[in-house]
């Protein structure tokens, strides 16, 4: 499958998923990774402090995704408001929309052949539709170079002392560019895997709160 235009039945909609690629004023990340000292620690807490409670947002860029048997790609916009997100990925070619939105209420996937699916949270929706276990909870706060609050988390970080790698819960989230404009930085080229799926997500845009 070449484009996430192709993905018409529901186990051909692994391109629409959000998890986890460029943007104009990023940083390029350094290939050494350390795993940090007190200070470096010390300002990744501080980050964490500050974006903690930052639960209304919206990006927008570019998403591909690919596992060992598909792939696919579109244009993304990502809107967070609280516990309630909606992702609204497009195809390249034809435009052709998916959109995957809920919050503690359940969730919707649109823009499938046969009609909107439904289920009581994202990862049982998408486990269900498309086979994937997607962690929900975790990647709203991985997109924000943030340890998720649930389970231990490997941190290392590059030499601008912004956050490199994070292994939990299984994915190894890269963190591949930066956009050192924005106060403070912002993620803006991310890569996550948990074999057999790959995500990668370019951010061209951020717009932090209401």
């Amino acid at each position: 499958m070449a484009s996430i235009v192709r993905m018409i039945a529901p186990k051909r909609v692994l391109a629409t998923l959000p998890i986890l690629l460029l943007a104009a004023c990023a940083t390029t990340r350094p290939p050494v990774r350390n795993a940090g000292d007190a200070v470096t620690l010390g300002l990744q807490e501080q980050r964490e402090r500050a974006l903690g409670d930052t639960d209304h947002w919206t990006l927008e860029g570019r998403l591909s995704v690919a596992s060992d048997k598909d792939s696919g790609s579109g244009s993304l916009t990502w809107r967070q408001e609280g516990d309630h997100y909606d992702f609204t990925v497009r195809g390249p070619v034809t435009g052709r929309t998916f959109r995957l939105s809920g919050g503690p209420d359940g969730a919707e996937l649109e823009g499938l052949e046969g009609g909107t699916r439904r289920g009581p949270d994202a990862e049982t929706l998408m486990a269900e539709t498309v086979g994937w276990q997607i962690p929900m909870a975790e990647l709203k706060r991985w997109v924000l170079g943030l340890r998720a609050d649930r389970g231990p988390a490997d941190i290392a970080f590059g030499a601008d002392r912004l956050p490199s790698r994070l292994v939990q819960d299984g994915w190894t989230v890269d963190y591949r560019q930066w956009d050192a404009t924005k106060q403070p930085a912002m993620p803006s080229r991310v890569f996550a895997e948990k074999p057999p799926y790959k995500v990668r997500l370019s951010i061209d845009t951020w717009s932090l709160g209401r």
